[in-house]
C-alpha cells in the first residue's frame, strides 16, 4: 500500500503554534530544569494556560480534543524541546484520557475542566517493585469498606508523581485488576521523590507507598476486573504514541545540534562536516528520522480512523522512533566530542533522555517480541486465504491525508 503524506492547512499550523511556544517557553530553560530536577510551579500555570494540558480532553469539557496528529505534533515539538516536558504532556494525557472513556458523568464533570487547564495535574500509577513489564504482577490490593475502598501497597517510578493532583492507580480489587483515581491529599497516601534519574530529569517522578489508604467509594474508575485489560491498555496505547513522536523531537533535536557543531567546527583545516564519516552519521540521523516520522504519522493516521491496525503501528512507531532517537543521539555526542561530554552542549542531555525512552511505555525488548508474535500471525493468516482472496485485498495505491 503507498501511502502519500500530507498535513493539512489546519495542522501545519498548529505545528508553528507548537514550535514557537517550545522554542520560547521551553528550550531556553531545559538545561536548567534538568539541572533542577523539576519544572518550576508557574511552567505549570505557562502550559496550562496554552490549552495543551487539554490535549486528550473533550471540548465539551474545556480540552482541545485534538485528532491523533496535532496531538502527535505537539509531542514532537516539546519533545524536540524538552523530553521531561512532553513526559507531562504523556502521564497527564494518559490520566485524561482514562476519565474521559471510562469516567462517570460524575468523575468527568469533576476532573475533566481541571485537567484541561492544569488546575489538577495528572499521573499514571501502575509500576511497583514487582511488577514493570509483567504487569499481570500488580500486587497493590483494594478492599471495599463502607464508604469506600482502602489500598495497600507500593507504586514506583511514577512520572510526575511528586507535582500530580490526582492518580490513575491500579490495584486488584476481590482478586480483579482494578482502576481508581486516588487524590494526592487521600489519607495513607506517601509521596516520596526519586532524585537522580538518568535522563528525562524534571520530570518529577516520585515512589507512592498506600498504607491503608482511605478513598471514597466515587474513586473507583470503571468496572472492576477491566483494569488491566481495558483502561490501562488504552492509556498505555496513548503513552506509546505520545512517547514515540517525542522521540522523533528528540532525534530532530540532535540532528539541529550536530548540524550547526559540524558546521562551526573545524579539524584538519576544514570544517567538521565536510568529514565523510562525520557525514555518515548526519545522513543516517536525517534518514532515521524522516522514517521514524513517518511511522508515527501512518499510527496517527490509523488512530483517527479507527483502524483496528492502529495498534501495531503505533508499536512499530514506538520501537523505530525510541531506538532511533537512541542511536541519533550516541551519534550527536560522538560528534561533538569532548564537547559533548559536558553541559555546555545539550547532546549529553539528549543521549541520557533517549536511554530512557527505550525503557517507558514498553521496552525495546518486549517490543521485539511483540512485534516479532504479530508480524507471524499475520503472516500465517495470509498464508491461509485463499488465493482468490489474496488476489482481491493485494496491495492497492492510497492518499493519505493527515
Amino acid at each position: 500500500m503507498a501511502l502519500r503524506v500530507q498535513l493539512t492547512d489546519q495542522q501545519s499550523a498548529a505545528r508553528e503554534e507548537y514550535e514557537a511556544f517550545a522554542r520560547e517557553h521551553v528550550a531556553p530553560k531545559a538545561g536548567a530544569w534538568d539541572r533542577d530536577e523539576e519544572l518550576p510551579e508557574d511552567f505549570f500555570t505557562t502550559i496550562g494556560a496554552a490549552g495543551y494540558l487539554g490535549a486528550a480532553v473533550p471540548a465539551t469539557y474545556g480540552g482541545g480534543s485534538l485528532d491523533a496528529i496535532c496531538f502527535g505534533l505537539l509531542n514532537e515539538e516539546i519533545g524536540r524541546a524538552c523530553s521531561s516536558v512532553r513526559s507531562l504532556l504523556t502521564v497527564h494525557g494518559m490520566a485524561s484520557r482514562a476519565v474521559a472513556r471510562w469516567g462517570s458523568a460524575a468523575q468527568r464533570e469533576h476532573w475533566l475542566p481541571r485537567l484541561a487547564t492544569g488546575a489538577a495535574i495528572g499521573a499514571f500509577a501502575l509500576t511497583e517493585p514487582g511488577a514493570g513489564s509483567d504487569v499481570k504482577g500488580l500486587a497493590t490490593e483494594a478492599r471495599r469498606t463502607a464508604d469506600g475502598f482502602v489500598l495497600d501497597g507500593a507504586k514506583r517510578w511514577i512520572t510526575f508523581g511528586r507535582r500530580a493532583d490526582v492518580y490513575l492507580l491500579f490495584a486488584r480489587l476481590d482478586g480483579r485488576e482494578t482502576a481508581f483515581l486516588v487524590e494526592r491529599t487521600s489519607p495513607g497516601l506517601q509521596v516520596t521523590p526519586v532524585p537522580g534519574i538518568l535522563g528525562t530529569r524534571a520530570s518529577m517522578l516520585a515512589e507512592l507507598e498506600l498504607r491503608a489508604c482511605q478513598v471514597p467509594a466515587e474513586a473507583l474508575l470503571g468496572r472492576p476486573g477491566f483494569g488491566l485489560s481495558a483502561v490501562a491498555a488504552d492509556a498505555l496505547e496513548l503513552g506509546r504514541y505520545s512517547v514515540a513522536w517525542g522521540c522523533v523531537g528528540l532525534s530532530q533535536a540532535c540532528l539541529d545540534s550536530s548540524l550547526d557543531y559540524a558546521g562551526e567546527r573545524e579539524q584538519f583545516g576544514v570544517p567538521l562536516r565536510d568529514h565523510q564519516l562525520v557525514q555518515r552519521m548526519l545522513a543516517d540521523m536525517a534518514t532515521g528520522t524522516s522514517a521514524a516520522r513517518l511511522l508515527c504519522q501512518q499510527a496517527g493516521w490509523l488512530r483517527d480512523a479507527a483502524d483496528p491496525q492502529a495498534v501495531h503501528a503505533t508499536w512499530l512507531a514506538k520501537y523505530y522512533s525510541s531506538t532511533t532517537a537512541f542511536r541519533s543521539a550516541t551519534d550527536a555526542v560522538q560528534v561533538h566530542g569532548a564537547h559533548g561530554c559536558g553541559a555546555e552542549y545539550p547532546v549529553q542531555r539528549y543521549l541520557r533522555d533517549a536511554k530512557v525512552m527505550e525503557i517507558i511505555e514498553g521496552s525495546t525488548e518486549l517490543q521485539q517480541t511483540t512485534i516479532a508474535h504479530t508480524a507471524y500471525h499475520s503472516r500465517r493468516a495470509a498464508a491461509f486465504r485463499p488465493a482468490a482472496d489474496r488476489r482481491a485485498t493485494g496491495p492497492a495505491e492510497r492518499t493519505m491525508t493527515v
